[in-house]
């Protein structure tokens, strides 16, 4: 019984977890209480600090849009430290606010990060925010530096924009002005003489006037609509040119006078509503063009079906090729080579081939000389396999001399000027080719006849493809995902001969 009642103790013990930290937060306008102790070790101060204006979800008559201010703690040993947050907001506009709110974590921090990985995040949402005005919001963690210490602290600005934001029209001041109010104004030049406005009209007012601007005002009328929230017309005069020219909307509310939000559009022309019918002599010579035009236009649909006939029957023939490769994302592929290769007459040649034909990515040490260099060739191996998504060991036993006549004796030749790197990538990549896991990255490509050195024969458990004569398959290898062939002799045989090494 009492071993029963132990284990039931230590699971619930075991199943415990501590809660995560969350903050409460309150108005502290002074200094506060933690600056006038000595403190021997304080917390860092905060990684960053992101500031956005947000409707509040609670009617506070004009004050609906506050700050939402959001921060993220420093992922350090000194969190463990760490009691508040204080945030101060200074606002300067016609008048200059000032305010601060501590925010009080709930549990001390155990983890420098949150238990699911991320960077501990908290937010605030309180200050309210007036129209057009410059903020400095500054925040640092609590307890703070000693009082001649160096406090951290983060501040931001931020400036408040007009009633034409998104969120700040839903601001009491902005809708009184007319900020929700949507006109849909729509423009058209009648004639050189007349443009015609029309627009919804607001349930704010009944006063408007319509002015026709084009460098100058051209134009203008008063509008006077006591039925509020319907469409409207208006004949404006004008004394020049008015297609393209912009109209101004302003509005006359009782909420705000002469200080209400001009809306505005652009002038085009009327559409034609009665078009005058084709005279009978265009008839007549519309009719004596109708048979030398019907041969042409026979003639230009059978040009135009064979043009689409060929352009048919040539996708259906590479589709058929490369199937594969046309329907797949591109692939990175790590392309090795032995030093005694031609460069140009093997390696670039192979490097086209993948690139398209086979809509590969490829990645060669000869064009990543620099990255080499700084990075060391074995870091550089390493990570450019981790990048790529087929590794394939390019050989060849074609030494002749018209390699070395023409392209081993060239400027760029990789004999002159650089490493071979094909021994120590066999020899970095040899632990892969154990592991059925692994095995499938990597490919043998060969032009001719394969021949593996003896100090290289762990490459036979690879797949092998001989160019140009298994091209087709080839390129739908290297889109596999996984090798769906049994690779269990090649994974003896491969362990057997890296173990050699």
């Amino acid at each position: 019984m009492w071993l029963v009642m132990l284990l039931r103790v230590a699971v619930l013990s075991w199943g415990a977890v501590s809660p995560e930290p969350t903050i409460r937060c309150s108005a502290e306008m002074g200094p506060s209480p933690e600056w006038t102790v000595r403190h021997t070790l304080t917390p860092g101060d905060l990684r960053d600090l992101q500031v956005e204006p947000v409707i509040s979800s609670v009617a506070m008559e004009d004050n609906s849009i506050l700050m939402n201010i959001s921060w993220v703690l420093r992922a350090d040993a000194s969190i463990r430290l760490l009691t508040a947050t204080k945030i101060c907001v200074t606002g300067k506009s016609n008048f200059q606010s000032y305010s601060c709110v501590r925010c009080n974590y709930t549990e001390a921090f155990q983890t420098q990060t949150r238990p699911s990985g991320g960077k501990w995040t908290f937010s605030y949402i309180g200050f309210p925010v007036e129209l057009n005005t410059l903020y400095f919001i500054g925040a640092h963690n609590i307890p703070n530096a000693d009082m001649n210490g160096d406090s951290p602290s983060m501040s931001v600005n931020f400036t408040s924009p007009g009633c034409l934001d998104h969120v700040m029209k839903y601001k009491k001041k902005c809708i009184e002005a007319g900020s929700l109010w949507d006109p849909n104004i729509t423009a058209c030049k009648k004639n050189e003489e007349i443009v015609e406005v029309n627009f919804t009209t607001s349930p704010l007012g009944n006063r408007y006037m319509a002015f026709i601007q084009s460098n100058i005002v051209i134009g203008m009328s008063h509008v006077s609509e006591q039925n509020q929230g319907t469409r409207t017309s208006v004949l404006v005069p004008v004394t020049g040119e008015s297609e393209g020219a912009v109209v101004q909307l302003t509005p006359y509310f009782h909420t705000c006078g002469n200080d209400c939000i001009r809306r505005k559009g652009i002038v085009v022309r009327c559409p034609q509503t009665g078009a005058p019918f084709p005279l009978d002599n265009n008839r007549s010579v519309l009719s004596g063009w109708i048979p030398l035009l019907l041969p042409a236009l026979l003639v230009a649909t059978c040009v135009l079906a064979i043009g689409i006939c060929l352009k048919w029957r040539h996708e259906k023939i590479k589709k058929t090729s490369f199937p594969s490769a046309m329907r797949l994302p591109p692939i990175k592929i790590l392309v090795v080579y032995p030093s005694e290769i031609c460069f140009h007459h093997t390696v670039c040649y192979f490097t086209e081939f993948l690139q398209n034909h086979c809509r590969s990515e490829v990645i060669l040490d000869k064009w990543q000389k620099k990255k080499i260099a700084e990075m060391g060739p074995v870091q550089w191996l390493t990570t450019q396999k981790k990048a790529a998504d087929k590794v394939i060991f390019l050989l060849s036993n074609d030494v002749n001399a018209t390699c070395d006549g023409t392209c081993g004796k060239s400027e760029g030749s990789p004999r002159e000027n650089s490493q071979d790197l094909f021994p120590l990538a066999f020899n970095l990549f040899c632990s892969d080719l154990r592991s059925q896991t692994h095995l499938h990255k990597y490919l043998v490509v060969y032009f001719r006849e394969a021949d593996t050195k003896d100090d290289y024969n762990a490459l036979h458990v690879c797949p092998m493809y001989h160019l140009m004569k298994d091209a087709a398959t080839f390129c739908t290898e290297l889109f596999h995902v996984e090798q769906h062939v049994s690779v269990g002799k090649r994974f003896q045989a491969c362990h057997n001969r890296c173990s050699s090494l």
